[in-house]
């Protein structure tokens, strides 16, 4: 009977080992999920993030293995939309302010979260050997066909501001609501293809199928030998191409979830991701 009452008492040791290790696995005696719990996070970025984005999770996962990371690349309008009607989204980086003020008056941005990461630069360019007259903005008429984003995209609205600002597209309070047939009659009746984010337009133009577009000097990284660029249109022109991240307010995710994302924005902000921008053409000097 002795024997049997120690073999319980070991027993019994042994089992509130195990749960006094559970309970201290986090700080404060919580159950909080270990890191090696794997996750997926949803990580909504403009289109001409979508080549570095791609390049920062995979460095991100390799040292991560436990989280997945799935990118969805298209128009900042598109997506802040896509977020408003409830898509899962656990971090929104965005091509202008426009879209993150509009996410952020709608209380889905997590408080304290949202920092400005990189600056771009609209550019004019066309085809090598195009043989194209225009050499800039200032005669875009020229051109015989413009592939040119709508204007709830941002490339879109920032070229629409600059045109504003040569004076050759009259005076708006919101540049986006510019439609590309007022575009068009402002360069004389020029053809406009318009395109659905700024990856588009760079297809359009360097399959022939407009002469001219107009899209970020980012987007041309990997297509130097392919296109050229008539003009990096001034910041003067179009202010700032800041690019903005935050964390979403997303019901559906866990705390191991919360804390991946939060964890990826980290290192999308830190200075090992901002020597992958630099080598994309974007800007990091946003001080």
């Amino acid at each position: 009977m002795r024997q049997w009452m120690k073999r319980m008492t070991a027993v019994g040791m042994i089992l509130c080992m195990a749960v006094s290790f559970a309970a201290c696995a986090a700080p404060g005696g919580s159950t909080k999920a270990v890191k090696s719990e794997t996750t997926e996070i949803q990580v909504f970025i403009a289109a001409s993030l979508n080549t570095v984005m791609t390049e920062l999770a995979g460095k991100y996962q390799k040292e991560h293995p436990e989280v997945k990371i799935t990118l969805n690349a298209d128009s900042s309008g598109t997506l802040l939309t896509q977020i408003e009607s409830g898509y899962e989204c656990d971090i929104f980086f965005s091509a202008a302010q426009k879209q993150m003020n509009q996410l952020e008056e709608d209380g889905l941005v997590v408080e304290g979260s949202r920092h400005d990461v990189v600056n771009n630069q609209v550019v004019v360019l066309t085809l090598k050997g195009s043989g194209t007259k225009v050499t800039g903005l200032s005669d875009l008429e020229n051109a015989s066909s413009i592939a040119l984003a709508g204007g709830s995209v941002p490339a879109g609205r920032y070229t629409r501001q600059a045109l504003i600002n040569m004076g050759i597209l009259p005076d708006s309070e919101d540049a986006s609501l510019i439609t590309t047939q007022e575009v068009s009659d402002a360069l004389g009746g020029v053809e406009i293809s318009e395109q659905d984010n700024v990856s588009k337009v760079l297809i359009a133009v360097t399959e022939g199928a407009c002469e001219v577009g107009t899209t970020y000097y980012s987007d041309t990284y990997g297509y130097e030998d392919e296109v050229e660029i008539l003009e990096k249109v001034s910041y003067d022109l179009t202010g700032n191409v800041i690019y903005p991240i935050c964390l979403v307010e997303n019901q559906e995710a866990d705390e191991t979830r919360k804390e991946a994302a939060e964890d990826f924005m980290q290192f999308v902000l830190s200075d090992e991701a901002k020597a992958v921008f630099e080598s994309y053409y974007f800007d990091t000097n946003v001080e």
